[in-house]
């Protein structure tokens, strides 16, 4: 499985694990929901494979401010 697509213009990871079970894959397609993220599922050859993107809305800089 590509660890990379782009869906929509849009750039997805694949989450590394193959799913064997649509109640699984689901199940963890609600956690990263939950954590919000977006997701993508993909179904090949009675396998299902989650992809997932996170869109950065927040950025944190540490550190002293250079003068």
């Amino acid at each position: 499985m590509e660890k990379v697509k782009i869906i929509d213009s849009d750039k997805y990871m694949w989450d590394g694990e193959t799913y064997t079970s649509e109640s699984e894959v689901n199940t963890k397609k609600a956690e990263y929901e939950k954590d919000n993220f977006e997701t993508r599922l993909i179904s090949e050859e009675g396998n299902y494979f989650l992809f997932t993107r996170r869109v950065v809305t927040e950025v944190v800089l540490e550190g002293q401010p250079s003068v």
